[in-house]
């Protein structure tokens, strides 16, 4: 069975703010995009620890914190005044651009 895949509206480097789960209300700025599981991952947002083996480049090992990905359906894209905000697309001349549906600008 295929996964159907959809179009998302966040990319890196959006800043984005939680709107569901454990860390609502919290605000970052997208790392990467996970397009095929629909995930992206904040910075400093649902911060995970990780037991990490001894290696060459960490000899002690020991526990690590890092970013986990939260999905996209708990995000919501930040205009540049700080408000939340849906995405739309439009063309402007020959390219297709993101705005937002709350001010109108284009993101």
């Amino acid at each position: 069975m295929t996964k159907k895949m959809t179009k998302l509206k966040i990319k890196s480097g959006d800043t984005v703010k939680v709107i569901a789960g454990d860390h609502k209300g919290s605000e970052g700025k997208v790392l990467q995009v996970l397009k095929d599981k629909n995930k992206a991952i904040v910075e400093g947002i649902n911060m995970v620890k990780k037991h990490t083996k001894p290696s060459a480049q960490n000899p002690q090992g020991g526990i690590v914190e890092k970013e986990a990905a939260i999905h996209v359906s708990n995000l919501s894209l930040l205009t540049s005044k700080g408000e939340e905000t849906r995405v739309g697309y439009r063309m402007e001349g020959d390219k297709k651009v993101r705005f937002s549906k709350k001010s109108n600008e284009v993101i």
